[in-house]
């Protein structure tokens, strides 16, 4: 009875949000409305998805079918857009079975979404703002008002065990009863993509529990707060994310998240000067995340905070006090030292020692080093996380188990790569607010996101690290802008409450495009080889230009991959 009441009372949460949160603000620039006029009735067409299409304005579209192409156990996107003069009650849609003779990829396979718009500013001008589009809305009916588009999108997921083929089917749209219909095909090839969970993409997002309480209103930690985080966190899971994101001191980036990040370790100082540590918190995020399909690894965020004070609860005064201490000073040992100790032992006991990180974030080398030599003390097999925005001598590098670099700083390379390589240590690059492309703001152009991962192939690295997955603003489903002027819309996440976004999925088609290549070298000729290896260095940091035709470059190297795979 109780496992039902929360059942209940978790799906009112989001229904509650759903009705508030689902209006979409009205278009800041709706731009000139004479090409509607001209327009009889609703019209379907393909779009791209490359493509962030205007809710205000006439998009250009076609009836044709886009080029889909799949290996087995690949997803796939495709993006259709409806055209309205006039206001539209009730508009579904539904996929078709996709045929190959005998051969059948269920409509099942496809998910099907509404594609949202939300208000983003832009990089360089705040006060800027643009309706874009990037939600992507589970729905199943929406209504679209007179002079606007609605895209359409679809995830098409080709089974594993597809037979190679190509197959064909159907978009169908219902609009107040009235049908429109999309020819759809596919083709898939005779190769198989592994499932997420064993993609060599070391995909690191910062998952921030605190705001999904917070935007649901239930209380943290709670089943309820459980229950809702998990499609969130199994969608990540699906994209093959690695790391699950700890907290193990109270706001180690200062509070710059909306909700800020809270310890989820309780300390204690016991009336005989001892110290007792609380896992509880700890240890059901640790398991609900692995529940989730994130095993790999887990970063506990941080030694090094931003704001060198560590609160803890003193029994003896009964009340919170704090430590003011940087790396290096006595005071900081006094209160640093017992906790690695016990952690040690906790991460032990619980099996998890050998998949953990103590991580640290864009910190002064010199702090780095003086904790990494206390690390060395307490326990010389900890592990260690670590993001640089500065250039790293050899040394500091070495230490760092999982580096990861800023987009544009291209540190570590040659010797020094090769170095990591042999020692089994991971390297990835970040993007964050400092990058204004490419990126994967709400104005990002679509491809970009594709193109990160395979800047990392192009550059070496083992994957990508990106410090929001779902810190989310005060209402993400309609202002996806920062709470504040100090980052650019979108910095802060890349899911919805509810969802998926285009940053998302393009992302996961540019981890998709890196599995392939690595499966695939080993099949090609030394002739093949150097084709690839010419145009993956046009994925080279030096080589990125604002305006440059991302979409043409990762379009060749798609053509030249299919080419590869029949």
């Amino acid at each position: 009875m109780k496992r039902l009441l929360t059942i209940f009372l978790t799906c009112t949460a989001i229904f509650a949000h759903a009705q508030v949160n689902n209006t979409e603000l009205a278009d800041p620039k709706p731009g000139p409305q004479e090409a509607w006029r001209q327009m009889a009735k609703p019209t379907l067409g393909w779009g791209s998805i490359d493509i962030r299409y205007s809710r205000s304005q006439v998009p250009a579209t076609t009836a044709k079918s886009p080029l889909l192409r799949a290996w087995r156990g690949e997803r796939v996107s495709a993006q259709a857009v409806l055209a309205t003069p006039k206001t539209l009650e009730r508009v579904t849609f539904s996929v078709s079975d996709l045929k190959s003779g005998r051969n059948i990829i269920p409509a099942s396979a496809v998910r099907k979404y509404f594609v949202r718009y939300v208000i983003a500013d832009s990089y360089k001008e705040r006060e800027d703002t643009v309706l874009v589009a990037d939600r992507l809305d589970p729905v199943q009916e929406l209504k679209v008002e007179a002079n606007t588009t609605r895209p359409l999108w679809l995830d098409i997921r080709v089974p594993a065990d597809a037979a190679p083929g190509t197959y064909k089917g159907k978009l169908n749209v219902s609009c107040d009863g009235r049908r429109l219909t999309l020819p759809l095909q596919l083709e898939v090839v005779d190769r198989t993509l592994p499932a997420p969970k064993d993609w060599s993409f070391h995909l690191d997002l910062w998952q921030n529990p605190y705001a999904v309480a917070r935007y649901f209103q239930v209380p943290l930690w709670s089943q309820q707060h459980f229950d809702l985080m998990r499609p969130i966190m199994e969608l990540l899971a699906d994209a093959g994310q690695k790391v699950i994101t700890c907290s193990v001191i109270n706001r180690p980036w200062n509070g710059q998240t909306f909700d800020p990040f809270e310890s989820m370790i309780g300390k204690m100082k016991l009336l005989d000067g001892t110290w007792r540590y609380d896992y509880s918190v700890f240890d059901r995020w640790m398991e609900f995340m692995m529940s989730c399909g994130i095993t790999e690894q887990i970063d506990c965020y941080t030694l090094v905070p931003w704001h060198y004070r560590f609160d803890y609860y003193d029994c003896a005064a009964n009340n919170v006090r704090y430590v003011e201490a940087k790396p290096g000073e006595q005071a900081y040992r006094d209160f640093i030292a017992p906790f690695l100790r016990d952690l040690s032992r906790h991460l032990r006991e619980k099996g998890w020692f050998d998949r953990t990180y103590i991580a640290m974030d864009e910190r002064p080398a010199a702090q780095m080093d003086a904790v990494w030599r206390l690390i060395q003390e307490v326990d010389p097999e900890f592990k260690i996380e670590g993001a640089a925005n500065y250039n790293i001598e050899s040394e500091s590098a070495d230490r760092i188990d999982d580096l990861s670099v800023g987009v544009h700083y291209n540190l570590i390379k040659g010797e020094a790569l090769e170095r990591r390589k042999a020692k089994g240590q991971k390297i990835t690059f970040y993007t964050c607010c400092t990058s204004e492309c490419p990126n994967t703001f709400t104005f990002s152009r679509p491809a970009e996101a594709t193109y990160l991962c395979l800047h990392a192939l192009a550059c070496g690295y083992d994957g990508y690290l990106r410090w929001a997955y779902n810190s989310w603003s005060p209402q993400p489903n309609q202002n996806s802008r920062f709470f504040s002027k100090n980052w650019a819309s979108g910095d802060a996440f890349l899911a919805y409450p509810d969802g998926s976004s285009i940053r998302m999925e393009r992302l996961t088609e540019g981890i998709q495009d890196f599995e392939k290549i690595r499966l695939l070298r080993p099949t090609l000729t030394a002739q093949q080889q150097r084709q690839l290896d010419d145009l993956l260095t046009q994925f080279d940091p030096g080589k990125f230009k604002p305006d440059r035709d991302i979409e043409t470059l990762i379009s060749q190297l798609n053509d030249l991959l299919w080419k590869f795979s029949k």
